[in-house]
């Protein structure tokens, strides 16, 4: 036994245990004929830090994957990092930009090295992150998404499903960030509000016979516009549908088509239609017959106004921005006479009416995403979604919390083609090489398509690169070992046990690895899905950098321990819920792992070390009897608790338990036995030591530090705590009667003290109980019990008749009285109680009444509301418990 120090130190002890756990192997402890368990982690890219949303996402992990160790399964967290194509490179061009170089100055492979370079030197600086909050990882098989046998996986994908027709190369609109030249994904475009205006238009008909009214904000699209759209059912245009209107500006003539699109009930009904510029318009563009290589692009890939396939656009906006493109464009349209001003309230006129507008920005080039028609590689998704949807639907992947499943089928059931190609030079080159006549030859490697082209034929590679998102769908078959290994299940790991993941990327990367796993393995990634909410700031708002709400993890790590962040994720984690960010509570977990530490310091001062049996020691003393079967309730509540995912559950009966039931009950109950006043000390020694060592594992996957460092402390072990045995919920230690009898010890004694608390009774004064209607049970009871009533509620038994006032507590059938005349003053005390239960209930009545007035409800801040239903329920209950105890004194 090592003694503790005085003061817990959660610095002092986390280093080095994760050091001894990595060193010694024990993340994968040698278990070649145990039953495989494994999960993926959603790697993290190269160039991140921890955030906070990766420390609750790894602590549920984690969480699982030590749980499964200790159930002795051969259990393997597979780690590793993305290549982040987009991130990385603008990392290095920022630092080459610093040393007056641009990536324009070199070649693809000078870049490319100098890239290598940096993740070198620099990258995965997160890896070591997520080694201080504790994730027991796979490290010895470390993968990167650009390693020599994942892009191996990446590139043989690619080949088999452009060879099945399942990838393919079109026309379609995409997402252009004009700050990087690169289409990029719905995740990496975030919407913001702007200030903006709505420009109403008068589009003349061709015939002469009058004009057609639109309205847009943005009006320099105008220069592409390719129709003008109205409800098929608007009496307004139904005799206008099929005629012609002449833009202005351009003079190009447009067909009025009718689509559902429109809508009757906005504006003026009518929409002008740019279908190489807008996602809607597009796919109005092509129910009206137009063809996505008709369609007509005003834009450049820096987002300047270039010449359409028409060439109707007059030469003074060639070459302008989209900015200064709609001044200009509104100016012309005002000269020509085509601009409908907007009259305020005031009378005056102005060009346009004052909108908020939700616009589209690049997350990381801050700039506005453009839709663009381009060329670019696209997966048949619709095709690679029909088995994963009924993988879902059949429940061979279970998807937790259920409610996200119609989600799920929604996006699924409408899935859109999945651009899979970004214009940059950082990540995996696409596979694909064109021959100067413009076909297209798609294989592993130059020499077989130069096979497939023919001798003499000259070509030139895609200089395009695939969407990380395509790499990081295969993760959870590639990284084990496809397909160089022919083995479907990869040695039993596949499927993967359980995926956990943030909501936020349920179709981004949980629904691909869902199709790519079913296409190439022929069956699901993972059995089961936990989808997670997001941490959220302590009103509730979204964390962001720009609102300055955002919460350093490792901050938290060095205040208050990994442990004490690790639990507060764990018990805040509700399914179906977002977390709100609270510091004090992780103050409170710190509290909570300081209270076990005293705990264990109490139990070596009092000779309790560790336990030498798995199964619990043979009791005879009730209160041993009562904290056994305590033990296996508890292990029987986490694991039903963690077998349902309820991250919460299991963490808070845990805390319950160590708590309560062991540290403020238990530890007190047995101080006689321990001090030699009674009878009972080796057994009660075994069995307290016992308990500690199951409080120990069942609390390692949620605070592994604390509970390493104390198990080692506790005396000699065999073996670490890491790769311990999880505790057996052997039903046969339960023994009711002893349950009954110590339970309800506990109601008396809690019944006594919140009177006491009540009726300002000084702490030391002794009191005699008298006991009415007790039954011969709870006589018995009293006589066992009577010196821990004495010491723990500081009563003592009495005889008699009561005479004067008294404090009554009732117990099941019995009634204790407790005489107080002496002790307080009653009157006073009757005073002081009905002057508070009048001011409580005058607070509680003026917030009901604030809650009852619908203007209040509706118009107040969410967080105002909901704090004004807490402090009502606060009154309430203070009122009843100020009631209870003026009662008390009859």
């Amino acid at each position: 036994m090592t003694e503790l120090p005085k003061t817990f130190d959660p610095a002092a002890i986390e280093a080095r245990w994760y050091g001894h756990w990595e060193e010694k192997g024990l993340f994968r402890p040698d278990r070649p004929n145990a039953e495989p368990w494994t999960i993926v982690n959603p790697p993290p890219n190269v160039t991140g830090n921890l955030h906070i949303g990766h420390a609750l996402d790894n602590t549920l992990q984690d969480i699982l994957v030590r749980h499964a160790r200790l159930k002795g399964k051969d259990a393997r967290w597979v780690v590793g990092t993305d290549h982040a194509g987009i991130a990385t490179q603008m990392v290095v061009e920022r630092q080459m930009n610093a040393r007056g170089e641009k990536r324009t100055h070199f070649t693809r492979d000078q870049f490319l090295e100098k890239v290598w370079t940096w993740k070198a030197e620099s990258g995965g600086q997160i890896t070591g992150q997520l080694r201080r909050l504790g994730c027991s990882m796979d490290w010895a098989n470390e993968r990167f998404t650009m390693d020599e046998g994942f892009s191996k996986a990446v590139l043989k994908v690619f080949v088999d499903l452009y060879a099945q027709g399942l990838l393919y190369r079109d026309k379609r609109l995409v997402n252009w960030d004009a700050g990087l030249g690169t289409a990029i994904s719905d995740l990496e475009v975030e919407t913001r509000e702007v200030k903006g205006s709505f420009w109403r238009l008068r589009y003349p008909l061709a015939d002469g016979s009058g004009f057609i009214e639109v309205a847009t904000t943005r009006p320099e699209t105008m220069l592409a516009d390719m129709a003008v759209a109205v409800h098929p059912d608007d009496a307004r245009y139904t005799a206008l549908i099929g005629k012609q209107v002449r833009l202005p500006i351009t003079g190009r003539l447009i067909p009025i088509v009718a689509d559902e699109h429109a809508d009757p009930e906005l504006g003026s009904g009518a929409v002008k239609i740019t279908p190489g510029h807008d996602f809607n318009d597009f796919e109005v563009g092509r129910r009206a017959g137009i063809e996505a290589r008709d369609m007509l692009n005003m834009l450049d890939g820096k987002a300047h106004i270039c010449q359409t396939s028409d060439g109707l656009i007059p030469d003074a906006f060639l070459g302008l921005s989209t900015a200064d493109a709609r001044k200009a464009v509104v100016a012309r349209l005002k000269e020509e006479g085509v601009l409908i001003p907007h009259i305020d309230k005031d009378g005056a006129e102005h060009d346009a009416e004052p909108r908020t507008i939700q616009t589209p920005f690049g997350d990381r080039s801050g700039v506005v995403i453009e839709p663009w028609l381009t060329d670019q590689w696209y997966v048949d998704a619709k095709t690679l979604a029909q088995p994963a949807i009924q993988a879902v639907r059949s429940g061979k992947i279970k998807i937790v919390p259920q409610a996200w499943e119609k989600t799920f089928f929604n996006w699924m059931e409408n899935i859109q083609p999945w651009c899979v190609s970004r214009q940059l030079w950082w990540g995996h080159q696409i596979p694909a090489w064109f021959a100067e006549d413009g076909r297209v030859f798609v294989a592993e490697s130059e020499e077989e398509a130069q096979g497939q082209a023919g001798a003499g034929v000259t070509l030139t590679r895609d200089p395009d690169v695939l969407d990380t998102w395509f790499s990081s769908a295969l993760w959870p078959f590639a990284t084990l070992g496809w397909p160089d290994n022919g083995d479907k299940t990869l040695a039993g790991r596949y499927p993967n046990d359980v995926l956990i993941s943030g909501f936020d990327i349920l179709f981004f990367w949980d629904a691909r690895m869902m199709m790519q796993g079913m296409h190439f393995m022929e069956d699901v990634p993972f059995k089961t899905l936990y989808l997670h909410g997001l941490v959220r700031a302590a009103d509730g708002s979204k964390m962001s950098k720009s609102k300055g709400n955002t919460v350093d993890p490792l901050g938290l790590i060095d205040q208050y321990g990994a442990d004490a962040l690790r639990f507060f994720m764990a018990a805040m984690e509700s399914q179906g819920r977002d977390i709100k960010m609270d510091e004090r509570r992780v103050e409170g977990y710190r509290n909570f792992a300081t209270k076990l530490w005293n705990a264990a310091r109490f139990a070596q001062a009092n000779g309790i070390g560790a336990s030498t049996t798995l199964e619990a020691p043979n009791a005879t003393l009730a209160v041993n009897k009562w904290i056994i079967a305590e033990t296996v309730k508890t292990v029987q509540t986490v694991d039903l608790a963690l077998a349902d995912y309820r991250f919460d559950g299991a963490a808070n009966t845990i805390y319950q338990f160590v708590w309560s039931r062991f540290c403020d009950w238990y530890l007190e109950l047995i101080k006689p036995v321990l001090q030699g006043g009674e009878e009972g000390g080796d057994e009660t020694r075994a069995v307290a030591g016992w308990v500690l060592d199951q409080i120990l594992v069942l609390l390692h996957p949620f605070m592994p530090f604390i509970t390493e460092e104390l198990w080692h402390a506790m005396g000699a072990r065999d073996h670490d705590l890491i790769v311990a045995q999880w505790p057996m919920a052997d039903a046969r230690a339960l023994d009711p009667e002893a349950e009954r009898e110590i339970d309800w010890l506990i109601r008396l004694v809690s019944e006594i003290r919140a009177a006491r608390t009540e009726l300002n009774v000084p702490p030391g004064a002794r009191l005699p109980m008298h006991v009415r209607d007790a039954h011969g049970d709870t006589q018995a009871r009293l006589t066992r019990q009577a010196s821990a009533l004495a010491r723990l509620a500081r009563v003592d038994a009495a005889e008699g008749e009561v005479s004067g006032g008294a404090a009554q507590v009732v117990v099941d059938e019995a009634t204790f009285v407790l005489p107080l005349e002496g002790v307080i003053d009653l009157d006073a005390e009757r005073q002081r109680l009905t002057k508070a239960i009048a001011a409580v209930e005058k607070e509680r009545d003026a917030l009901g009444g604030r809650l009852s007035n619908a203007s209040f409800v509706e118009r107040a801040k969410p967080e105002a509301v909901e704090k004004a239903k807490a402090d009502h329920a606060d009154k309430m209950a203070e009122s009843a418990r100020l009631h209870a105890a003026l009662g008390r004194l009859g």
